[in-house]
């Protein structure tokens, strides 16, 4: 497999070619400067923005991707102005109702994370909804990080085996990378492949610091709205290029 080889033999099960990655992770970044540059309100932007979201779930079922993690709102983003942040919750509860339906009947599952009680009662209610529609789905599942900060995780993951230490449920010696991993907001899903950042910006931003450990890095420089099924494949035909090697070498 070379960079620009087209997709769909990457995704040819018959082929003997590289399977296409199991997770992808997504930085969803640049709405508020495509709405600029189009002259047009940031909420424009976030608009636009959820339109890519469709693009990127739809050609993450057409690659074969088991999980897509993206991040939608982040702990940092309840200090944007109010009337942006109330902009993004509209959005979010309008995605919610009139989304999830279609997404459940594509057989993809929805989950959430994030620190919930920040959020509105009326959006976590939807939230629960979603979650419970989809819940048996298997074709893709759909992680969307809302209101999540990374330090937050893993600070909340520290204080809940400090608690449980406390109590005499566990020794402080039964701590291991494998317990940590089992209490993370994303427990139970594999650590992405892939990260893919838009925009240009090349950090994480405080975005899974356990889980992206070993992950490999993309970043694009186009705005979030424009992203597109062909940068997705072109993204997944990029990791398929490379050497993993997890910190060992090859003989």
């Amino acid at each position: 497999m070379t960079p620009g080889e087209p997709i769909a033999a990457v995704y040819d099960k018959t082929a003997d070619v590289a399977a296409p990655p199991t997770h992808v992770a997504i930085i969803m970044d640049g709405n508020g400067r495509w709405a600029k540059v189009h002259n047009l309100p940031r909420a424009a932007g976030h608009q636009r923005g959820a339109q890519a979201v469709k693009a990127a779930i739809k050609a993450a079922v057409e690659a074969g991707v088991s999980y897509l993690t993206l991040y939608g709102f982040s702990s940092e983003n309840w200090k944007r102005p109010q009337d942006e942040v109330e902009d993004l919750m509209g959005l979010l509860r309008l995605y919610l109702k009139s989304e999830i339906k279609t997404l459940h009947k594509q057989g993809v599952r929805m989950l959430i994370i994030g620190d919930r009680k920040r959020l509105a009662p009326d959006i976590i209610t939807l939230i629960d909804q979603a979650e419970a529609l989809t819940s048996d789905n298997r074709r893709l599942t759909v992680t969307m990080a809302l209101s999540y900060g990374g330090r937050d995780e893993l600070v909340h993951v520290a204080k809940l085996l400090a608690e449980k230490a406390a109590r005499g449920e566990i020794s402080p010696d039964d701590i291991d990378e494998d317990m940590f991993a089992r209490y993370l907001y994303t427990a139970g899903t594999p650590d992405p492949d892939i990260l893919i950042r838009t925009s240009g910006e090349q950090r994480v931003s405080n975005f899974l610091p356990w889980q992206l450990a070993y992950t490999e890095f993309i970043f694009l420089d186009i705005l979030w709205p424009d992203f597109s099924k062909q940068d997705f494949d072109a993204a997944v035909s990029n990791y398929l290029g490379r050497d993993r090697r997890y910190g060992a070498t090859r003989g």
